[in-house]
């Protein structure tokens, strides 16, 4: 058995999967006071992941808590559905959301009318559903770390020669030394995307949320073979602009939670256009095209190459996905100056729904109304991220 897992790692680890001919993991060795990137580097991002679990529960609570406060938000006062097994047990075990027909029998077993069963089922998912206050607390989270990670990958790359010129990200590959500023860029990133990985249970559930697990495990894939292999100066390039546009986003989400309607949709307008130019125009006609095409006419392609930029293009279809629901909202908000609504997120129920109100009303309900003239907005994109 021990052979066996040798001579598989001996062949998962051979020079001609991961480098061009002629290069190999030797080229990887310290020498000369230089130093370059190692697996073992990758292990201290747990620590860094469990630090910034930890800063972001002592942030939420004295930080993001008085700014809300201060900010005026709000939780809405939600009627707890009264305890009755026989709708809790089918509401776990079942269905959120039970069928007209369900509804009869669901009745004669709880002893409600009809009409009261669709309101427990409706106070007990409103019961659920994260208040504004912990997805102001969220959001506020990621803006702190997203502007912060923006200005620390500016300050590593604003003097390279590559940020001006992506070619140089191939000179010298892949013996070109680590430098102190890339291996804190990357321990942190890939740190912070582990955190929301862990987190991701607890942390406001969208309907993109299974999108949200791919997203995250390609970052960290992407984030973590980038530094074995020493892709490294590409790897920075791709994490700033996606850093970019970030904490735009989260900052249109803090001020539609504040009910501050105008600078909510000014924020978000400069999002979807930031978000448009780095995500659909700059990372794949720039930063693929010189990692996918321009290697092509120095060497010959080899699997690390594949992998690598495979990696990429789940991530730039991500993208496009997400720019599809940006856009989706930016027709719905233009024209009549509404505030945004987030395509992926799941909004409270008012007490009129489900009760053969009219539909006119349901609508207004679930267009905002619910939220003092105020849709909820709440998305989240990622970068290699």
């Amino acid at each position: 058995m021990l052979s066996t897992l040798s001579r598989l790692r001996e062949l998962l680890w051979q020079d001609w999967l991961w480098f061009p001919e002629g290069l190999g993991w030797a080229d990887l060795q310290d020498h000369d006071g230089k130093v370059f990137p190692k697996m073992a580097d990758l292990w201290f991002t747990i620590p860094v992941a469990l630090c910034f679990l930890l800063v972001r529960q002592v942030f939420e609570r004295t930080v993001a808590s008085p700014v809300a406060s201060l900010l005026g938000v709000k939780d809405k006062h939600r009627v707890s559905a009264a305890p009755n097994p026989a709708l809790e047990a089918y509401f776990c075990r079942t269905s959120k959301h039970p069928q007209q027909s369900c509804i009869e029998s669901l009745s004669k077993q709880s002893g409600y009318s009809a009409r009261q069963v669709q309101r427990w089922f409706r106070r007990r998912r409103n019961h659920d559903r994260p208040s504004k206050v912990k997805k102001f607390k969220e959001a506020s989270w990621r803006f702190t770390f997203y502007l912060l990670a923006f200005f620390a990958g500016l300050w590593a790359l604003i003097d390279k020669p590559w940020f001006y010129d992506m070619k140089e990200m191939w000179n010298g590959f892949p013996k070109m030394p680590l430098l102190p500023s890339q291996y804190w860029y990357y321990m942190l990133e890939l740190g912070f995307y582990v955190s929301l990985l862990l987190s991701i249970a607890t942390d406001v559930k969208r309907k993109d949320f299974k999108e949200q697990i791919v997203h995250h495990v390609a970052t960290i894939l992407l984030i973590s073979f980038s530094w074995l292999v020493n892709y490294i100066r590409a790897g920075t390039l791709i994490m700033l602009v996606h850093d970019t546009s970030d904490s735009l986003m989260e900052s249109a989400k803090m001020f539609n939670y504040a009910g501050w309607r105008r600078t909510c949709n000014m924020c978000f307008t400069v999002f979807a256009a930031v978000f448009i130019v780095t995500r659909l125009v700059i990372l794949p006609f720039w930063i693929i095209h010189t990692t996918w095409v321009y290697p092509l006419t120095l060497y010959p392609p080899f699997f690390g190459f594949y992998f690598f930029n495979g990696l990429l293009i789940v991530l730039q279809c991500l993208h496009v996905f997400w720019a599809i629901l940006i856009l989706r909202m930016v027709v719905k908000f233009l024209p009549g100056n509404h505030i945004v609504a987030d395509e992926r997120s799941d909004h409270e129920e008012s007490e009129t729904e489900d009760e053969g109100a009219d539909p006119a009303r349901k609508d207004q309900s679930k267009n905002g109304h619910a939220q003092n003239g105020h849709t909820p907005l709440n998305n989240n994109h990622g970068k290699m991220e």
